[in-house]
């Protein structure tokens, strides 16, 4: 290994709602003991989710696999209103993890589908925070990905459109499909502020300026990581090569044959242990230099739903 030097993107690794979706698990496991059901994975990291089931955690596709009266919790990524009329039908006990920023993207989609709009969601098909979104007005929402999509869209009336996106979306690919659809129906409006989270922005910001000082960029997360996956495409996009591994285990010696620095950042999904095992494993191979390169501070926390505060302090 060339390198030498490793720089970490800051901020990096869990955000708020991430953390708050974890905690809430295992406040319910304290609480309640196991099994206790997640609908999904909790969140997008193989490691979390290993971690959760040999506690006791089992993960679910669906609400049938679920046994009646059973305690279930919703992932962050949220859920439809048909999800939540499942549960309440087998008299399910719900606690809801959604992450309060995807919360505010349903709230968003309800509101616009009263006022008789056309709601144009901006996502990946296929993803469980999209599929949630689009439940909310499933007959008013269509989903685009791209510029070409939007170039193929039709709508009832073009006076009457409006867009949201999913949280975890590249902040540049975003404003380009916003920008088609603008051009295309002048009129349409989209949320105050946008719906891009905070955390996804800050880390792209911040593996963005790292990647223009290091040779290879290392991004800590899992595939299915649409904000870690987001990360990876944008370091590739300004020239530097860029892998998203799961942990140390996964790095390639090639990747680091030439580098002389090595930028390091983790999604918004993954634990700050899996960055310090990576950090360890670099440093045994060689690198002699470590340092942090912070784009911004956060301070943002979110309660637990109520059913699970109580033993929050338990877990600090």
């Amino acid at each position: 290994m060339a390198a030498r030097e490793l720089v970490l993107a800051s901020p990096r690794s869990l955000c708020a709602g991430v953390d708050r979706a974890v905690e809430t698990v295992e406040a319910v496991l304290a609480q309640h003991g196991a099994p206790v059901y997640v609908r999904k994975q909790i969140v997008h990291n193989v490691h979390v989710v290993a971690g959760l089931e040999s506690k006791g955690v089992v993960f679910v596709d669906e609400l049938d696999e679920v046994p009646d009266d059973s305690l279930v919790v919703f992932s962050a990524h949220g859920v439809s209103p048909r999800v939540h009329a499942e549960a309440a039908r087998r008299r399910l006990r719900v606690i809801d993890a959604t992450c309060p920023l995807v919360t505010k993207v349903h709230s968003e989609a309800k509101r616009y589908a009263t006022q008789g709009n056309t709601i144009v969601l901006i996502g990946h098909a296929g993803h469980e925070e999209v599929d949630g979104t689009m439940g909310e007005a499933p007959e008013q929402t269509v989903l685009v990905e791209t510029v070409e999509d939007v170039a193929a869209l039709t709508v009832p009336d073009p006076d009457r459109v409006v867009y949201l996106t999913q949280t975890t979306l590249a902040v540049d690919d975003t404003a380009e499909v916003i920008a088609a659809l603008l051009a295309r129906f002048p009129r349409a409006v989209g949320p105050a502020g946008g719906d891009i989270c905070y955390a996804t922005t800050n880390r792209q910001a911040a593996v963005q300026q790292v990647a223009e000082q290091t040779d290879v960029v290392l991004v800590i997360g899992s595939a299915n990581s649409s904000n870690s996956v987001r990360m990876v495409e944008r370091v590739r996009r300004q020239g530097t090569p860029a892998y998203l591994i799961d942990d140390a285990a996964a790095i390639e010696p090639e990747w680091l044959a030439e580098a002389r620095a090595v930028g390091i950042s983790a999604g918004a999904s993954a634990p700050q242990w899996l960055v310090d095992e990576v950090v360890a494993h670099l440093v045994r191979l060689g690198a002699t230099a470590v340092r942090e390169l912070a784009v911004t501070t956060e301070t943002m926390q979110f309660s637990l739903p109520q059913q699970a505060s109580s033993t929050r302090t338990q877990l600090k």
